[in-house]
Order: C-alpha cells, then sequence, then structure tokens
C-alpha cells in the first residue's frame, strides 16, 4: 500500500511546488510509482509537469462533482498527474456544507493506494480547508524550509496545526521529513538556520538540502522538472539524492 505525503507549509516562496514536483520526477526516475496530486489553485505544479492548466479533469471534479480520482489522472514521462485549475480557488467555500468536509479528498484517494508506492499532495501555501483535507488524506506530511531569516516564522503555527488534525481528524499524522531549500553553504547565515532546523526537528531533516540554483527556477517556465530541463544541475542532483534517501529508509 502506497503511502500519502503532503508536502505543506502555509509560508509562501519555500520551494514547496518545486519539491513536490522534482521529488515526483525523481522518484519515479529510480523505479518508484508514484502520483503527484496538484491541489493549489495555482496549479504551478501541473504547468511544472508539462500538464495544461486547462486540463478536462482536475482536482476540483474529484473533490466538487464527484469523478473518481482516477479518471483524472494525467501520465507524463515524469511521473502521473491530477492536475488542478483555477476553479479550485472556489472549493473551500463549496466544500464548507459538505458532510465530512475534511475528508473528501482522503476519500477520493484512497482508491489509489495499491496503484502507487507514493502519493504527493501539493497543499496551497495557507492553512485553510484545502490544506485540511491534504492532511486528512496524508499519512505523513513533508515540510520544505526556506534557509532564510523567516525560516522558522510560521512553523510553530503549522506545528499546531498538525497537533490539531492528529488530535482530533487524523491520529496517524506524522512527519516525513523537512526539507532544506534555498540553501547557501557558503554563507554562515544558511548554516545556522539549517542547525537551528535540525534542532526544531530531530532525526527528521533529510541529510540533502536544496541549494539556490537558477535552473531549477528556469525549469517550470519549459513545462519540465529540473532532471528533465538539466540532469546535470545542481539543484537536479539534490533532488535525486532526496529521494535515493527516500527509497533507502522506505
Amino acid at each position: 500500500m502506497g503511502v500519502i505525503v503532503a508536502v505543506v507549509n502555509q509560508k509562501g516562496g519555500v520551494g514547496k511546488t518545486t519539491s513536490a514536483v522534482n521529488l515526483t520526477a525523481a522518484l519515479h526516475e529510480n523505479g518508484a510509482r508514484v502520483l503527484l496530486c496538484d491541489f493549489d489553485p495555482q496549479a504551478n505544479a501541473s504547468s511544472g509537469m508539462g500538464v495544461s492548466r486547462r486540463a478536462k479533469r482536475s482536482s476540483y471534479d474529484v473533490i466538487i462533482n464527484g469523478i473518481p480520482a482516477e479518471e483524472a489522472i494525467v501520465s507524463t514521462d515524469w511521473g502521473d498527474v491530477i492536475p488542478s485549475t483555477a476553479a479550485l480557488a472556489g472549493a473551500s467555500i463549496e466544500l464548507t456544507g459538505m458532510e465530512g468536509r475534511e475528508y473528501v479528498l482522503r476519500g477520493a484517494l484512497a482508491p489509489l493506494r495499491e496503484r502507487y508506492d507514493y502519493i504527493l499532495i501539493d497543499c496551497p501555501p495557507s492553512l485553510e480547508l484545502l490544506t485540511l483535507n491534504g492532511l486528512c488524506a496524508a499519512d505523513q506530511i513533508l515540510i520544505p524550509v526556506q534557509c532564510e531569516y523567516y525560516a522558522l516564522e510560521g512553523l510553530s503555527d503549522l506545528m499546531a496545526t498538525m497537533r490539531a488534525v492528529k488530535k482530533r481528524l487524523n491520529p496517524g499524522l506524522s512527519i516525513f521529513g523537512v526539507l532544506l531549500t534555498m540553501y547557501d553553504g557558503r554563507t554562515n547565515f544558511s548554516n545556522q538556520v539549517a542547525q537551528e532546523v535540525r534542532r526544531f526537528f530531530p532525526g527528521k531533516v533529510f541529510a540533502a538540502a536544496i541549494p539556490r540554483n537558477v535552473r531549477l527556477a528556469e525549469a517550470p517556465s519549459y513545462g519540465l522538472p529540473a532532471l528533465a530541463y538539466d540532469r546535470r544541475s545542481r539543484g537536479t542532483t539534490a533532488y535525486q539524492a532526496v529521494a535515493e534517501e527516500i527509497l533507502r529508509n522506505r
């Protein structure tokens, strides 16, 4: 049975979607069966995997219109995707009146567990009903943390939300891992932030850190994961190392 991992951080610009896309591609290249569920109305994960934002079926149709999740899957050379569209922006309001509103995504993804080794959910950069659905659907969460001044700002809020979800809605929820992003090993500051994050999450931080890398930033504009855009880039190498670490420890 596959593991469902919500990629989550309510702070924007931390490399959340970049990590979801590139870990999907790197795990897929290493032979894992991977599905990326784009659950962010911005649909950047979809376009980063080369899937049109005007896809016929999307995560919105799955949770609001009740179509089977399997019917929304788009297969790519770098893994399968349930794409998002701008319509998802209004889903929080539409979910509000539903019974069991926190578990809609969980129920939709449940039939796919046997089909995949990993299902990654790219959650919105906020702590609201869509993200809550991601947390209730997930077995574990992956937290990208930017190696900058405000890195730990908001993490206490995220952990408080996780504890509340764990207590009331999803008792089995745990931390899959914490991923350091935009890391610059040449600066004392990046190293200090990394040390602080490791102290905050003992034993949960991936050994490989994702560097600041122009090729990582360029790849989405071509609708490609970094390993397809520039296999030899430092960003690609880092995500491959994280994927290998995940597969060694599964």
